[in-house]
């Protein structure tokens, strides 16, 4: 885990789990030991740190984490498993078939990688296709367009130190949140609905883009969790490359929307613009990856 990531999470309802996940996930909501979810991404982090900072960098935790982001509405309990052992495996793989043989040797010694590979395989065959499935998607240095998609600007909630916007409350209620953050959060139903009329004017307007592709595996992933579930797009760690006032300026979701709704409407000139303020803001932050 790196600390300028963003993140994309689906909270299930309690209901969605197993009986014997059930027990547990209302036991650890209970729990006084559990991170609090206004500490609950640096946790993760730490984790993650002091699994690489060993003696031998381990790519993947020995077992799966037993910590989960919560939220609760009124009486009922949603519930986002880090599941920090899958995420690793499956960065690990993309890392692996991205990255020269001689060149990932320098990063994880190859009795190590070839260890986790094997561990990971043993995996996917005792759990199949289902157990591929992740609560969390991880984008480092910037967010992609398409993960506004399934947002309204309603939906946002920006916290700088104790002042908050907007005045009313997020569409989804939320617990207490880090100094410092922007969240947004809507339901499912309102997601998965977004992404199919974002889906039907691009397809109509534009065609077969690349944009569309990653618009439509956002869709597929939504598909995967249970109907009555909670979408939170997180900037995490970037914020910490944003100031205050590029936070407040920051209206990502609203710019999409209305770039959608340009493309419907036969605007093209305002949604070309509105489309572009949302990759050159983005583009200009990933830069940071690279700057001295």
């Amino acid at each position: 885990m790196l600390p300028y990531a963003a993140y994309l999470r689906v909270y299930e309802p309690l209901s969605a789990f197993t009986e014997r996940e059930r027990a547990f996930w209302a036991a650890y909501a209970d729990s006084k030991d559990r991170p609090r979810r206004a500490f609950a991404l640096e946790a993760e982090h730490a984790e993650a740190v002091r699994r690489l900072l060993g003696v031998s960098a381990l790519p993947a935790p020995g077992g799966e984490s037993l910590n989960a982001y919560l939220r609760r509405i009124e009486e009922t309990l949603y519930v986002c498993p880090w599941q920090s052992r899958l995420r690793s495996w499956l960065a690990f793989a993309r890392f692996r078939g991205a990255t020269p043989v001689k060149l990932a040797d320098r990063f994880v010694p190859r009795a190590i990688a070839e260890q986790t590979a094997d561990d990971f395989d043993r995996y996917k065959q005792q759990g199949g296709s289902s157990s591929l499935r992740t609560h969390i998607r991880t984008s480092t240095w910037h967010i992609p367009a398409p993960w506004f998609v399934p947002f309204d600007s309603a939906e946002r909630w920006l916290v700088l130190g104790r002042q908050e916007e907007p005045a009313t409350e997020p569409a989804a209620p939320t617990t207490t949140a880090p100094a410092r953050n922007l969240l947004y959060v809507t339901s499912m139903a309102q997601a998965r609905r977004r992404v199919a009329r974002a889906l039907v004017v691009i397809r109509r307007h534009v065609g077969e883009v690349s944009t569309l592709t990653e618009v439509e595996e956002v869709g597929r992933w939504l598909e995967e969790f249970h109907p009555h579930s909670l979408v939170e797009l997180d900037y995490g760690g970037l914020v910490h490359l944003m100031d205050d006032a590029t936070l407040q300026s920051d209206q990502s979701a609203a710019e999409l929307a209305a770039a959608l709704t340009g493309l419907d409407t036969g605007q093209e000139e305002l949604a070309f613009a509105m489309y572009q303020r949302v990759i050159v803001r983005w583009k200009s932050i990933q830069a940071l990856e690279s700057a001295n």
